[in-house]
Formats: C-alpha cells, structure tokens, sequence
C-alpha cells in the first residue's frame, strides 16, 4: 500500500545571516507570539473536531471530510511553524494551512 502521506522539503542551498540572527534571538518574538496564540486557539478547536470524528468513525465508518481537511490544515500550519523556528527555511509561515503556499514549504 502506498502511504498517503507526503512531506516535501528541499535542500536549502544558501540561508541568510540576518534572518538567522533575527531568528535566534527573536523568533519567539515575531514568530513565537502570533503564531504560537493562533495555534493554541486553533489547536483545542482541532482537539474538539478530532473527539467528534472519533464519534462520527465509529458509527459510520467514515471520517467527515470537512473535519479531514481542518485536520489537515492545522497539521501542515505546524510544521511551516516548525520548520521555521528549527531554521530550515527562510520562508516565514504563512497564517494559513493551504496547500501550495507563495514560499514553496511543504
């Protein structure tokens, strides 16, 4: 069986000294606060949806595909956070879980 899913990430050939700097020093700052608050609040609604499919999957047999895709989306918004934060990427993550974002992260 193949697996469903992918994770997509490309060798950063060069990253930036400033970004870096700015980064270690004040990424809990600009990147920490906003996104960290969001990703809370977003986070136990996630929580909440997950309880409800749990529910919705044992009767059935099927996950809500609208609750899928919220899922989804607040899985990848993590990992653009992360991946960030962890200096793999220049790219700051975007306030959104979509799919193709402008910075090209997973």
């Amino acid at each position: 069986m193949k697996s469903p899913v992918k994770f997509d990430l490309t060798y950063p050939e060069s990253l930036s000294k400033g970004k870096l700097l700015l980064k270690t020093f004040f990424g809990w700052l600009y990147v920490g606060i906003p996104h960290g608050i969001i990703l809370a609040l977003y986070g136990i609604w996630v929580d909440i949806l997950v309880f409800i499919s749990w529910w919705v999957i044992l009767f059935t047999g099927k996950y809500p595909e609208d609750m899928f895709k919220t899922v989804v989306k607040y899985i990848r918004w993590c990992l653009r956070v992360g991946i960030y934060t962890n200096l793999m990427s220049d790219v700051y993550p975007p306030f959104t879980g979509e799919k193709e974002p402008k910075g090209g992260i997973a």
